[in-house]
């Protein structure tokens, strides 16, 4: 398995209103380095897994979309919790549906989508094409 991975980073700001986030209940402002790293079996024509280029302006789109937001207010996170594994899935399943409606987007295996909040803590999701 081959694979690309392009960094970006994004901020955003949100709450967590549930006991079991402490703190994090209350309004606070994160920032996210974002890795997503795409799939592929063999590589394509041209010797890659994507064009690096191409990949990370998909990612920037993506998360241009959630940039500077009050994820409270976001329609997309209406009545759900935006925790950080909440994020890289909406970032994986919005990147994905992005990549696979280009050519060659088509042959990749999946992505993954990984967040560090800091250099110790960080989550991730996975989204396997192959299994869809």
């Amino acid at each position: 398995m081959f694979s690309l991975t392009v960094r970006r980073t994004f901020m955003i700001a949100h709450s967590l209103p549930r006991e079991v986030f402490g703190p994090a209940q209350g309004m606070h402002g994160a920032t996210f380095v974002t890795e997503v790293t795409f799939r592929r079996r063999e590589l394509n024509d041209d010797a890659i897994v994507l064009d690096i280029g191409a990949a990370g302006d998909v990612v920037e789109e993506v998360l241009a979309g959630l940039n500077y937001k009050n994820l409270d207010e976001h329609p997309d996170f209406a009545g759900r919790l935006s925790t950080t594994e909440a994020l890289a899935r909406y970032i994986a399943d919005a990147v994905a549906g992005q990549i696979r409606a280009g050519q060659d987007g088509r042959e990749l295996a999946g992505l993954d989508v990984t967040l560090r909040e800091t250099p110790d803590a960080w989550a991730g999701y996975t989204l396997d094409f192959e299994a869809r």
